[in-house]
């Protein structure tokens, strides 16, 4: 295979940045392995749930490439197993292109997910992006309180009375983002284009990412009184002063 055509080099802290991809195409692997070792990534590879759940535990990858549709357990399920006990990004390759298929990936726990067929080029700058929004990028921003969370951007750590939110990648950005904007109501469109930077999206993405997020900030999250959803317009973070 010849040196694939690659985005403009990602930032230099995503160097060397490992990623493992679970995907049993062998075709589709090649590519996405040539691309990734292209844009500078180590990638590891694994073609069957359980190995890749294997690896994924024994490697401690940066990011995560899984396949929706694997033999043994299908990619959900892994993404499920995987984000019980790691908060490593995962992006999920699916060519099931329903919504609600979709959503059943993010609700497993996905980050991100790219529908099959796609452009190699398209998922390496998925991978750059999610990978940026792991890095300690607000350093220079000083932690901060709002009623009863404590935001550390540097650390990337949100504490509710103390005690530390388990958040993966997405849900931390989109909390942070709430955090410094109280009291602000943001619409769908709005909040996938200034949390995930994407002009165009599945507004799904949202839906499921803050149904995640309540999971682990609310006291009910059937009833939320923290992250608010405005009807016929968006969501609104609230809090009790005290």
């Amino acid at each position: 295979m010849s040196a694939p055509s690659v985005p403009p080099p990602h930032l230099a802290e995503l160097a060397d940045r490992r990623v493992l991809v679970i995907e049993d195409d062998a075709t589709v692997s090649e590519v996405v392995q040539a691309y990734l070792r292209a844009a500078g990534y180590l990638v590891d590879h694994a073609t069957d749930s359980f190995t890749g759940l294997a690896s994924a535990a024994a490697s401690a990858p940066d990011l995560i490439v899984l396949d929706r549709m694997l033999p043994g357990i299908d990619g959900a399920e892994v993404c499920r197993r995987i984000r019980a006990a790691s908060d490593v990004p995962i992006i999920m390759l699916t060519a099931l292109g329903s919504e609600e298929d979709r959503i059943d990936g993010l609700e497993a726990g996905a980050d991100d997910y790219v529908v099959k067929p796609f452009s190699p080029r398209e998922l390496v700058l998925r991978v750059n992006s999610v990978l940026r929004r792991s890095l300690p990028e607000f350093a220079r921003e000083a932690p901060f309180d709002l009623g009863p969370f404590h935001l550390d951007p540097s650390a990337r750590i949100v504490t509710r009375d103390g005690v530390p939110l388990e958040l993966s990648v997405r849900e931390f950005e989109l909390f942070a983002f709430f955090l410094k904007h109280p009291r602000q109501t943001f619409d769908r469109p709005t909040l996938l284009r200034r949390v995930w930077g994407w002009e165009i999206g599945d507004l799904s993405t949202v839906t499921v990412t803050t149904r995640r997020l309540r999971e682990k900030i609310e006291d009910d999250p059937g009833s939320p009184t923290v992250l608010v959803t405005v009807w016929g317009v968006g969501y609104r973070l609230e809090w009790e002063d005290r």
